[in-house]
């Protein structure tokens, strides 16, 4: 494939449903790696964990996780996708069901805690939506 058959994604938003969590590691890293990749290219890039996806959110969950034995911590990831500007959000109504406190619990990276009107409103203006 030629450079310039590559889409500009100067622009784009792109939005990452993150449901997997600490029960699927290797499904962990991806999300924030492709992100970061994605951020670097100009593209407005948010990442929403739902279902057990909040659980990588949870102090203490995502520090010794790694994708792949003896590979990155699913944390570094995080940070990395956050120094690129990936934005995280974490759906408020899923945290009761994993016993999550949004006020004491969550990793520092965590932009926001959303509703799920959020999340469809991301979905309604993103350019693309990708799950995990």
């Amino acid at each position: 494939m030629a450079t310039d058959d590559f889409l500009d994604a100067e622009e784009q938003t792109v939005v990452m449903v993150m449901t997997s969590g600490p029960s699927t590691p290797h499904r962990c890293a991806t999300p924030f790696y492709l992100g970061a990749v994605l951020a670097a290219m100009d593209c407005e890039v948010h990442i929403f964990f739902t279902m057990e996806g909040v659980k990588l959110m949870q102090k203490g969950i995502a520090e010794p996780l790694t994708a792949m034995e003896g590979g990155k911590r699913v944390i570094d990831f995080i940070r990395d996708a956050k120094r690129a500007g990936v934005q995280l959000h974490v759906c408020r109504p899923a945290l009761p069901g994993y016993e999550i406190d949004p006020d004491t619990d969550l990793i520092e990276e965590v932009d926001s805690v959303a509703r799920a009107s959020d999340l469809a409103d991301l979905m309604l203006r993103a350019d693309k939506v990708v799950s995990f």
